[in-house]
């Protein structure tokens, strides 16, 4: 049951986060406009604007039992020794997050106005193969560590873990959007590569999860060399 659990609240809760999160460009331009911010000023907006998603989207996963929109962070929370999950659990909530993914590119590619939809579109190779995968598994590592450590040994204010968060998140999307768009999440990927018929593709497989899953499982396994856990005392009889 608990499985079961785990892959209905993935699955929603990875739909809603590829249908608001590809409007991220789409707001930041907009409200860029509205107030008439221009040069690196307008870093701030998509700063904020993750802060608020990552926010809520943390509420409403604890809501839904723990759920997660992004496989990589599944996998290395495991790996780093700080969740519940199993290789079984762990081989149901992937497609599930993959499956609301595909759901909710294809939700916010029906209803977004004509004048926005160039805006939104997912990630892309700019470059070529072997250079955007080494590039999406640095780009995943970097995050993964830098969730784990703000997550496990950061502030305790959740407020503050947040915008930590959506700092290290929009400064690495600045860094790799010549790269590989980038994604740092293969659920994402996929759902977007769906939409556009490439996500049954060698390049998709290798590029958006292969390497990030290196990434963040190599990020995982360094957090726990350089924080390991503490030793259990077993008490004496």
């Amino acid at each position: 049951m608990g499985v079961i659990k785990a892959v209905i609240g993935d699955a929603v809760l990875t739909f809603m986060w590829v249908f608001c999160a590809s409007t991220l460009g789409v707001l930041t331009s907009v409200i860029a406009s509205a107030l008439g911010v221009q040069g690196i000023a307008t870093f701030f907006i998509p700063t904020v604007l993750v802060f608020v998603f990552v926010f809520v989207f943390s509420i409403i996963g604890d809501a839904l039992g723990g759920a997660s929109f992004n496989p990589t962070g599944t996998a290395a929370f495991y790996a780093a020794g700080a969740s519940a999950d199993s290789l079984i659990s762990m081989a149901f909530r992937f497609p599930a997050q993959a499956a609301g993914a595909v759901g909710g590119a294809l939700a916010i590619a029906e209803v977004m106005p004509v004048q926005y939809k160039h805006m939104v579109g997912g990630p892309s190779l700019k470059v070529d193969l072997h250079t955007g995968a080494i590039a999406e598994g640095i780009l995943t590592f970097t995050i993964t560590f830098a969730v784990l450590l703000i997550v496990l040994r950061g502030p305790n204010s959740p407020v503050l873990k947040t915008w930590l968060i959506a700092m290290a998140t929009v400064a690495l999307v600045i860094a790799g959007s010549s790269y590989t768009g980038p994604s740092m999440n293969p659920a994402n990927a996929f759902g977007w590569a769906y939409v556009n018929k490439w996500h049954n593709t060698w390049e998709q497989f290798y590029v958006y999860w292969i390497c990030p899953f290196a990434g963040a499982i190599l990020a995982a396994l360094v957090f726990r060399v350089v924080f390991p856990p503490p030793v259990k005392k077993q008490k004496k009889a």
